[in-house]
């Protein structure tokens, strides 16, 4: 029988400058896990989880969905969205990481057609985002049908006001943007793209939804962290959307390499500097940062906005290059505070956090995409308010990656995709017992 181990963090705590207020999260390095936990070993050797807890399977990749297209594979970034007024549903927009040369994992069965409002059919990707609705109370699937067609590399993504934003993870073929997917969409529709959001290696996006700022994060080992101002904000995001694409600058240390001599709790005042080519067509927008002073990330990943915050990862930062979460919490309209609040010191305790969301009560539940065979086996990662990290999930088939993690709004349904697998699913469970998190709190 295996077992998962049982981690935690030792905490170092520290001040709130001006108060005399200890924060939530009271974090010091990731130290090497104390005792064994186990997960129940799934008798179908699919995902294990701890006691309490069950999943379903939601789709398979190669299933007929409801519009007759195919349930596309490499399953990735994922949100969840209220369906219609009245409807008692759920609405899952799932991202698809494809490019040209995946035709066998595309959304069409052999013969068919590639419809008409597929992006830029002349690249032959077969990326794009589906929409899968799922009962709100029982979390059973209801339906499934293509959104999006002809983008590439759907790596992660977000939410906004207007919908689901999903990114594209390359810079091939005029791709490299970011569009915007309506969850109430039962067909393809036709692209609309935000050009204004940047071209670049885009791994995430999320909107404020009180100042309409939307941050988005970018997965290179030299990347910025960005934010886009609208001109018109509350103004839908599309095309024709105007505003300024912005780098975060830590205001004392220009450059500062973030992965570097950074410790969990350590605390930054930012600002942000213009990039005067968003559109660049040379991969240029970190170039870009770095002449004017932005600080350095190793891959920027998951991103969510939870009560006044963004959360993110930086995938491969940290000693162990085992990765490191972030919070960014706005002050103004010109900067505020960074803070690192965990980063990886031993990958047997957290191996490459990617995807990430916040519950309602604080948790932050992170999907692992961990690539050393040293660590072959992946979680999904729970970091709770009070600097404890707990194993969720493992994945029991390839050992690949989780990704699209994601809650309902109420907490009760948590949805992630095993990529490798190809696979959509559904936990339920005691989540906020399990974690003693108990108290729905505004903690960040």
């Amino acid at each position: 029988m295996s077992h998962t181990r049982r981690p935690t963090l030792h905490r170092r705590a520290f001040l709130k400058a001006g108060t005399a207020l200890a924060l939530p999260f009271l974090l010091g390095r990731c130290a090497r896990p104390e005792n064994d936990a186990g997960l129940r070993p799934d008798p179908d050797g699919i995902l294990d989880l701890p006691e309490g807890f069950r999943y379903r399977i939601l789709e398979r990749r190669g299933e007929r969905m409801s519009d007759g297209y195919r349930v596309p594979g490499q399953q990735d970034g994922m949100g969840c969205f209220a369906g219609p007024e009245g409807s008692n549903t759920l609405v899952l927009m799932r991202n698809h990481e494809l490019e040209a040369g995946q035709e066998d994992m595309s959304p069409y069965f052999p013969g068919q057609a590639v419809p008409a409002q597929a992006y830029r059919p002349e690249s032959g990707s077969p990326g794009g985002v589906t929409r899968v609705v799922v009962d709100a109370t029982t979390f059973t699937r209801v339906s499934s049908n293509l959104v999006l067609a002809g983008s590439a590399r759907n790596c992660a993504g977000g939410s906004s006001p207007w919908g689901w934003l999903t990114c594209e993870e390359t810079l091939k073929d005029g791709h490299g943007y970011v569009f915007l997917c309506d969850p109430a969409a039962t067909e393809v529709r036709d692209e609309v793209r935000i050009p204004a959001l940047g071209r670049m290696n885009h791994e995430a996006a999320v909107v404020d939804p009180t100042s309409f700022i939307t941050y988005l994060t970018e997965d290179r080992d030299d990347s910025c962290f960005y934010r886009f101002v609208p001109e018109n904000p509350g103004e839908r995001l599309g095309p024709q959307t105007r505003g300024r694409l912005q780098a975060l600058r830590i205001e004392a240390e220009p450059r500062r390499d973030m992965n570097a001599g950074v410790q969990p709790g350590d605390t930054f005042v930012a600002d942000w500097v213009d990039l005067p080519q968003p559109e660049a067509e040379d991969d240029s927008l970190r170039a870009q940062g770095a002449e004017r002073g932005a600080a350095l990330f190793r891959r920027g990943e998951g991103i969510f906005f939870h009560d006044g915050s963004v959360f993110f990862c930086a995938t491969t930062g940290g000693p162990a290059s085992g990765g490191q979460v972030w919070r960014y919490t706005p002050s103004g309209s010109q900067g505020g505070t960074l803070r690192l609040l965990a980063q990886s010191e031993d990958r047997s305790l957290l191996d490459m956090p990617d995807n990430l969301c916040v519950a309602p009560w604080g948790d932050v539940v992170m999907a692992e995409d961990g690539s050393d065979p040293r660590w072959p086996e992946e979680f999904l990662r729970i970091l709770t308010p009070s600097g404890q990290v707990k194993n969720l999930a493992r994945n029991a088939m390839t050992r690949g990656e989780f990704a699209g993690v994601c809650l309902s709004p109420d907490g009760r349904a948590l949805f992630v995709n095993m990529q490798s697998d190809g696979l959509t699913l559904v936990i339920t469970g005691p989540f906020q017992q399990y974690t003693g998190t108990q108290t729905p709190s505004p903690l960040f």
